[in-house]
């Protein structure tokens, strides 16, 4: 008994100076944590979580912070298609060929790690600039309906070819998906407004290898194809060949983007 009493003895002065060193490690990190919530036109409601504190005496532990940053445009998505309705609406895009662009959806989602470096550290307002780097995942959707001028009369080019929906109603849909990952780049502030509450703001762009993926969706119901006299029966791997090429075409052009911007605002708590 007396041995176990012993060890034990051992073992809660174990604790007890564990318990302290974890005391001693937090009083010297002091308090610095964050959350904010924001917006941006590229993912909708951002949210993040992380650290950053002025008061160190450390040269370079008051210059520094990170970020772990996720979002998306679920909760706000009917919100951001209403806006894009609104700004669209009846003034849709012409793309040629008697067709226009209308009623575009937006779905966005990422998840970021980031590092912050405050070059001022706690100068009055230069303080609250950063430099940012660090790491971002997402993927992004935008939808749009094809539908025909008032001339077009169901009738569209493809390629070198020429259909039409007797109905005299054109029910393309075109899309665009890009998932990217890839380095993140950007610069941005933290304004102090009152009790810990901050605005602030981020602008910058993901480094991607990879380009949004497009793709047309054409149904064949009531669809005819021109055969050099009158409308026909459609051969559906004339209109095949025909999406491909304009898709192919489409394609080179986005391949030439290799960023994804990042544009937010919002408001920070830092405890």
């Amino acid at each position: 008994m007396n041995c176990f009493l012993k060890h034990l003895g051992v073992g809660m002065m174990g604790i007890l100076f564990a318990t302290c060193a974890i005391a001693d490690s937090f009083n010297s990190f002091p308090g610095g944590v964050q959350l904010g919530v924001g917006i941006s036109a590229t993912s909708g409601l951002n949210g993040f979580v992380g650290y950053a504190n002025k008061n160190f005496d450390s040269f370079w532990w008051k210059r520094l912070g990170f970020r772990f940053d996720f979002a998306s445009t679920k909760p706000i998505r009917s919100n951001i298609n209403s806006l894009i309705e609104k700004y669209v609406g009846d003034e849709k895009i012409e793309i040629g060929d008697d067709l226009e662009i209308a009623t575009p959806t937006l779905k966005a989602k990422h998840v970021a790690a980031m590092i912050d470096i405050y070059p001022f550290g706690n100068t009055w307002f230069l303080g609250g600039w950063r430099l940012t780097g660090g790491y971002y995942m997402g993927n992004t959707s935008i939808s749009a309906a094809i539908s025909g001028t008032e001339s077009s009369n169901g009738e569209f080019e493809l390629g070198d070819e020429r259909f039409k929906y007797t109905d005299g109603v054109i029910h393309a849909k075109a899309k665009a998906n890009w998932k990217y990952s890839g380095p993140y780049a950007g610069t941005g502030f933290d304004l102090g407004l009152f009790y810990g509450i901050k605005i602030f703001f981020d602008a910058g762009v993901v480094f991607t290898s990879k380009s949004a993926a497009l793709d047309l969706d054409i149904p064949t119901d009531n669809l005819q194809q021109w055969d050099g006299s009158d409308w026909g029966t459609l051969n559906p791997s004339d209109l095949e060949t025909a999406k491909r090429k304009e898709l192919d075409e489409a394609q080179k052009e986005m391949d030439k983007i290799k960023f994804y911007p990042i544009v937010k605002i919002g408001f920070m708590y830092r405890f």
